[in-house]
C-alpha cells in the first residue's frame, strides 16, 4: 500500500477553491486563510458518541506461533498492545494538535490473532459535543504500534497494513459504517 500525502485537487493557499468547497466537503479546521484551526463545538449538542476502528499487523507464521504460546522476548504482547491501545485512546488530544479533550465513557480494544497477523478492534463511546472518531483510530493504531515494538526483536518485517474507521454513531452527520 502506497500512501500519498500531497493534495492534488486542493492547496491551503488557495482562497478561491476554499470558498467554493460546498458545505458538505469544508475542510472545519482550516479558516479562511487557510491556516489551522479547533473547531468551537461550545454551540454543539452533547449526544451519545460511539466509534469502531481496526488495524492490522501481518507477521510471519514463526513470530505467530510465539505469540500465541507467549513465548516472545518481551512476554505478553497482545496484553501490552491493548493496554497501549487503551492509554493512547485517552491521550488522542496530545497526539494530534486540534482534537478536543474529551471525557470517554468507555474504551476498549480486542486482539484477535489471524493466520497471518493480527487485527485490533477498538470501540470508543462518550456523551460530547464531538465525536470519538480519532481516540478510536488512535487506539487501534498504537495497538498495532505497541505490538509491532514487541515482536520486532524477531521479526523486524512485521507490517502495518490497515488503520482504519468501521462505524460511527452520534451527532449531526448520524450513522456510518464502511461498507467494504
Amino acid at each position: 500500500m502506497k500512501l500519498c500525502f500531497c493534495p492534488t485537487s486542493f492547496s491551503v493557499n488557495d482562497k478561491h477553491t476554499m470558498a467554493k468547497k460546498s458545505s458538505d466537503t469544508k475542510l472545519t479546521h482550516l479558516d479562511s486563510e487557510g491556516k489551522a484551526r479547533m473547531v468551537d463545538v461550545s454551540a454543539k449538542s452533547p449526544t451519545s458518541r460511539r466509534a469502531v476502528a481496526e488495524s492490522y499487523i501481518r507477521l510471519s507464521k514463526n513470530t505467530l506461533a510465539l505469540l500465541k504460546k507467549g513465548n516472545l522476548p518481551k512476554g505478553n504482547a497482545l496484553e501490552t498492545a491493548r493496554l497501549a491501545g487503551i492509554m493512547a485512546a485517552k491521550r488522542t488530544h496530545d497526539l494530534i494538535p486540534l482534537c478536543h479533550p474529551l471525557l470517554l465513557t468507555h474504551v476498549d480494544v480486542d486482539a484477535e490473532p489471524g493466520r497471518e497477523g493480527v487485527r485490533f478492534l477498538s470501540t470508543v463511546s462518550c456523551s460530547g459535543n464531538t465525536g470519538v472518531e480519532m481516540e478510536a483510530l488512535t487506539a487501534a493504531a498504537v495497538a498495532a504500534l505497541t505490538l509491532y515494538d514487541m515482536v520486532k526483536a524477531v521479526e523486524k518485517g512485521a507490517t502495518i497494513e490497515t488503520v482504519r474507521l468501521l462505524e460511527k454513531s452520534g451527532g449531526k452527520s448520524g450513522l456510518y459504517k464502511r461498507k467494504d
